[in-house]
């Protein structure tokens, strides 16, 4: 297994991906709208399927770089052992989804077919 990457603040902007499967749905639909209270952020929907390069279900949240030290530093302390991705919003998709992709928790295999095929 690769070596997690922590997540750095070096973006404007970013996307944290919560997983989760059906015994934890209730949780991480919970966790992403205290997230969204909490910091006034725009929380996604709740993806009762895979969707994107996501191999698990998942919550998009989208937040900034001036909330990136405490919204990250906060779903660490309160994500239950769920794993989330935090990756920035560069523009480049495939780079956002590999160099600048870090993991609270276990990381995860993502399919990056779609990425590499509008290159």
């Amino acid at each position: 297994m690769n070596e997690i990457k922590r997540p750095v603040n070096s973006h404007k902007a970013y996307h944290a991906h919560v997983y989760f499967e059906k015994e934890t749905l209730s949780f991480a639909t919970s966790l992403c709208e205290q997230a969204g209270k909490k910091f006034g952020l725009k929380v996604g929907r709740v993806h009762q399927q895979m969707v994107g390069p996501h191999p698990e279900w998942s919550c998009q949240i989208t937040f900034g770089a001036q909330h990136f030290d405490e919204f990250v530093s906060w779903l660490e302390r309160h994500r239950e052992g769920l794993t989330i991705l935090i990756h920035a919003l560069s523009g480049n998709d495939l780079e956002d989804h590999t160099i600048y992709a870090y993991w609270l928790g276990d990381s995860a295999e993502l399919d990056l077919s779609m990425f590499e095929q509008a290159m």
